[in-house]
């Protein structure tokens, strides 16, 4: 049975599972509703979603270091208890996104973290690209929306396609950790620092060093 958006909105709305999630569900239940809930219900997917809400104010501040100590990483990821925090599965997802904000450079944690003038100026140029392109006025609010989407994609690290598997994002397998825990767990902030970055490089070409080195 192919499985519809209408089915996927309504076991989402019956779950509160994410899109991804309750895709997989009504696929695995050859859209059967009732059994795609229950296969939710038995990942512990469904119950993750109703954690969110809960203060995680406990967890680890992790570092990275990467590529012979070029590029590092600080990243503070929470959960409810001192306990869970021992974790291994916890511990090693924790670090694993320190490589993820490593190799991947996000700016933000999230969609929600985006400054407004951010967005807005974001915005603006997918606009102007749009129209310079000759896309007809009547749909260059849906290519903005889309391209924006990409946007969030790049730039947010809950968004991003997870480096450990790029068929997930990295919020569904924080989600997917939550359920497996039964905690919930936030990550809060992080920091790349990337050598040299920012400051003003010499640029001389390999021809003009060849000749210094004669002289």
């Amino acid at each position: 049975m192919a499985v519809t958006l209408e089915m996927i909105k309504e076991i989402r709305e019956k779950t509160g599972s994410g899109m991804m999630d309750c895709k997989k569900a009504l696929t695995e239940s050859n859209g059967d509703m009732e059994k795609a809930i229950k296969w939710l219900r038995e990942k512990g997917i469904a119950t993750a979603e109703k954690k969110s809400s809960r203060i995680a104010a406990e967890g680890i501040v992790e570092s990275y270091i990467h590529m012979g100590g070029r590029v590092g990483v600080l990243i503070e990821v929470n959960i409810e208890t001192d306990f869970a925090a021992k974790n291994e599965d916890f511990r090693t997802f924790v670090k694993e996104l320190g490589m993820q904000v490593a190799a991947m450079s996000p700016r933000w944690v999230s969609k929600e973290e985006v400054p407004a003038d951010a967005l807005e100026k974001e915005r603006e140029i997918v606009r102007n690209q749009a129209l310079n392109e000759g896309k007809p006025e009547k749909i260059v609010d849906k290519i903005v929306e889309g391209r924006l989407s990409k946007f969030y994609d790049e730039n947010c690290l809950l968004e991003q396609s997870f480096i450990k598997d790029d068929s997930k994002k990295v919020r569904e397998v924080l989600t997917q950790l939550i359920a497996t825990i039964g905690e919930n767990i936030t990550v809060r902030r992080f920091t790349r620092y990337e050598m040299g970055e920012g400051l003003q490089k010499r640029e001389e070409n390999f021809a003009d060093e060849v000749m210094k080195q004669i002289k």
